[in-house]
């Protein structure tokens, strides 16, 4: 399917402002998060009032860096650092068991590599900033059906073939166990698997990593930023060293994708589900597909 994305020169880290449904997004997640943690009237308005104020006078930042402020501020309001600790665990759990269902089966089919690269973005579903509530068996059960909407999946295979070092860049808790069956499934020597470097929203952290045992078919690295993305300026030197070598880097997730398209990087795939509108329309596509693409081949 040909899209119509429109990406910068590259090099530029380029962004667009922020859409209106992002913010409606955002609150949709903020109020979630007030009701599960039963804060007081008085605090929410608090947060709404800076809310408003850091939205408009930030309007012109993509909406990953959008959020790690609003996160900051929820965090100091509520005394929630990490509000969505226990979901984190429970996705990890969750999907440690479906790996042990679906590894062999990953292990027997007939093409090992694309079964393996459908579940790890099916795995992409679990996100609690674009979801409220998901059904990753359901997930899982369409993207080992469906055919992908944007398919660079050959070009993919072929240049993990040839790379010599490749960044993994996570997105979600519980869908790091099925990028860790997909970088089993590359049978690649020198792999470095990315997550963020504190808490924000369901985000991969260390500890995730940790849980998920991913230091046994990568190397882990944090990001050192608390951005739902990959926003380079904002990440710290050593991980920045560690994109500049990387000859291939394999981007999951939305949040990942909007700190990174416009750099127009010939060494990046995204891997993603199109979870929403913005995303979609951004990418030609219809919300809910799956795909995976490399922006230079799209122009």
């Amino acid at each position: 399917m040909m899209s119509t994305l429109t990406t910068e020169p590259a090099g530029t880290n380029a962004v667009k402002p922020i859409d209106e449904r992002c913010l409606q997004c955002f609150l949709r997640t903020y109020n979630r998060l007030f009701d599960k943690f039963e804060v007081k009237q008085k605090t929410r308005d608090r947060f709404f009032g800076f809310f408003d104020i850091a939205w408009k006078q930030n309007a012109h930042l993509p909406a990953p860096q959008i959020q790690q402020l609003l996160n900051a501020e929820f965090g100091r309001l509520v005394g929630q650092g990490d509000p969505f600790f226990t979901e984190k665990k429970e996705n990890n759990a969750i999907a440690l068991e479906l790996y042990k269902i679906i590894k062999p089966q990953v292990q027997l089919s007939s093409d090992s590599f694309l079964m393996a690269l459908r579940l790890a973005i099916a795995g992409n579903v679990m996100d609690y900033g674009a979801h409220s509530s998901f059904d990753i068996n359901e997930t899982i059960d369409k993207a080992l059906k469906t055919s992908f909407a944007i398919d660079h999946s050959v070009e993919l295979k072929s240049r993990i073939s040839t790379a010599k070092n490749i960044l993994y860049l996570g997105d979600n808790a519980g869908e790091i166990v099925f990028d860790k069956l997909f970088i089993e499934t590359m049978m690649h020597n020198h792999v470095t698997f990315a997550v963020r470097g504190k808490p924000i929203l369901n985000d991969v952290t260390l500890e995730d990593a940790e849980t998920v045992c991913m230091s046994l078919v990568a190397d882990v690295v944090s990001n050192g930023s608390g951005n739902p993305s990959t926003v380079l300026s904002s990440c710290s030197v050593d991980f920045y060293e560690e994109f500049r070598k990387a000859d291939l880097i394999i981007s999951k997730g939305q949040g990942n994708l909007e700190g990174l398209i416009d750099l127009n990087d010939n060494r990046i795939f995204f891997l993603l589900m199109a979870k929403c509108d913005v995303i979609a329309e951004r990418l030609g596509v219809e919300k809910g597909s799956f795909n995976v693409f490399n922006p230079q081949k799209m122009q």
